[in-house]
């Protein structure tokens, strides 16, 4: 426990799981941090979600500190059952949380009086701390390529974060450009819900497992396996591969060139877990198609020379982390934007980045470790008296 100086504050930058697990933590160990949340309330990510949209994760290994998920939210929760619990959260544990902030900069302080670094919000605002926790997640901005011909397209183009379910498009024939995790959900759901023709645009084989076989949650083998030689784990997964999955080469999806671990820890790309996917597309509702290439007035160009006829297209093409105007010119980000030094130790003194990790584990299981060494050290360097 520490002497809080509430002359100090510790900030918290965003209001999803990661910002929420930390201040949690760091309340536990006196301090009174404030979270900055860009949106509203609590979770904006998770309240952007897709109708359908349900944790990959085991609920009851996927609690954050403090807390569990609660039993009634099943096995595999919703997205509303998320939502929920990041709100009960937030009152367990009776913590601040300033919505309609966004921060915009940081900046190292100048001066004493044991201030580090200033915030500049998006309405102006300027906010001194010492310490800093940035949060703000993966799922921070939406990416879609600059395709050419963008401009000629006639039909309606949305990310994947814009999608909520396939009513908008019944009748329509859809392309999903990218066949990730949401891709391949919001594929199977416009197959279901009505869409006339839709076809996921796949630009790299992905590795597919199963959500659980016999009752196993592939959940559960990924925290067993994720700290062990990708060697050692990349065979076992093509055996499961074959004795769980249908091949679908004949359907246009190969299978992948490399393995499913070291693909994780080269590109940060989880697997697709299948919940309907793969039926979906071995019963024709869902046809996978070459990688998007460009447009052409209202024709969607493909990797294999084709083209299609969609009249909408959804770009599951991911996300970028929005941290290049915030941090990038404090020298702790990486080529990618990520930050070089994340989940417990300070990338410069009193910064601290929590819930970049991408890991079999799971988000939220990795960010209640990381928040469990993050509060520790920033409570051992948050002293009552400049230094």
């Amino acid at each position: 426990m520490v002497n809080m100086d509430e002359s100090r504050p510790v900030y918290v930058i965003g209001g999803g799981p990661a910002g929420l697990a930390a201040a949690a933590e760091l309340r536990r160990r006196g301090l009174h941090p404030v979270i900055l949340e860009r949106g509203e309330q609590v979770g904006t990510s998770w309240r952007a979600g897709y109708d359908r949209l349900h944790l990959h994760t085991v609920r009851g290994l996927s609690g954050l500190p403090g807390f569990a998920i609660p039993r009634q939210a099943g096995r595999w929760p919703s997205r509303d059952a998320v939502i929920g619990y990041l709100e009960r959260y937030r009152a367990r544990h009776e913590l601040e949380v300033r919505g309609r902030t966004e921060v915009e900069r940081i900046a190292a302080a100048r001066g004493g009086d044991g201030i580090r670094w200033v915030l500049h919000t998006t309405a102006g605002e300027r906010l001194p701390a010492r310490s800093v926790v940035v949060a703000t997640g993966h799922a921070h901005t939406p990416y879609v390529p600059d395709w050419p011909g963008l401009e000629s397209y006639t039909g309606q183009l949305r990310h994947a974060r814009e999608y909520r379910n396939p009513v908008p498009f019944a009748g329509l024939d859809v392309l999903v450009a990218g066949a990730g995790n949401s891709g391949s959900e919001i594929a199977a759901d416009l197959g279901a819900g009505g869409a006339r023709r839709v076809w996921i645009a796949v630009r790299t084989p992905p590795q597919i497992v199963r959500r659980d076989v016999a009752g196993w949650p592939a959940h559960a083998t990924g925290i067993l396996v994720s700290r062990l030689p990708a060697a050692l784990v990349d065979p076992v997964a093509r055996v499961q591969r074959r004795l769980t999955l249908p091949d679908l080469a004949p359907y246009g999806i190969a299978a992948p060139d490399d393995g499913l671990l070291a693909r994780v820890r080269r590109t940060g790309e989880v697997p697709l877990q299948d919940v309907g996917f793969v039926a979906a597309v071995r019963s024709g509702q869902v046809t996978p198609v070459a990688a998007v290439t460009g447009f052409a007035a209202g024709q969607v160009l493909l990797a294999d020379g084709s083209a299609v006829g969609a009249q909408a297209v959804i770009a599951a093409t991911g996300y970028r982390r929005g941290l290049d105007k915030m941090a990038g010119h404090l020298g702790v980000l990486d080529e990618t934007g990520l930050p070089q030094v994340h989940g417990g130790r300070p990338a410069a003194p009193g910064l601290f980045f929590l819930g970049y990790t991408v890991s079999l584990r799971g988000m939220l299981r990795d960010i209640a470790a990381e928040a469990r060494r993050l509060a520790p050290a920033v409570a051992r360097d948050y002293q009552p008296g400049p230094r």
